[in-house]
């Protein structure tokens, strides 16, 4: 089976968060924002396994875009853990790393979808 990069980063990216989510609830007992970036970091993959599935290209870019969308709603998450003194500055910089390179892949593969359907 062929590789895809963005299905590859975003279940590794999805790995992480887990992992994130887990240390915060079990160490820190933070449960709120903690939940928020489990949900949107996992959402991110799920989203994109459904582009892959999805029966037009239409629906391509919808998955693709709310992708997008989880990935930036992800990096405003671990900005507020940051800020918030639940992640310190080295973490935060290993996650938010991940998350742009999410972004900006899936950032240009919206864009080239959309002017491949000439939208």
């Amino acid at each position: 089976m062929k590789s895809n990069v963005i299905k590859d980063k975003s279940k590794s990216f999805a790995i992480r968060i887990i992992d994130l989510y887990k240390s915060l609830a079990n160490n820190k007992k933070e449960y709120v924002m903690s939940r928020q970036i489990l949900r949107s970091g996992t959402s991110i993959g799920a989203n994109i396994n459904e582009a892959i599935c999805s029966v037009s290209k239409k629906e391509f870019l919808s998955k693709m875009y709310i992708s997008y969308k989880e990935a930036t709603e992800s990096q405003y998450w671990l900005e507020l853990l940051k800020d918030s003194d639940y992640i310190n500055e080295k973490e935060f910089n290993s996650y938010n790393k991940d998350c742009e390179e999410i972004i900006k892949i899936l950032s240009s593969i919206t864009k080239s979808t959309r002017e491949n359907l000439k939208l």
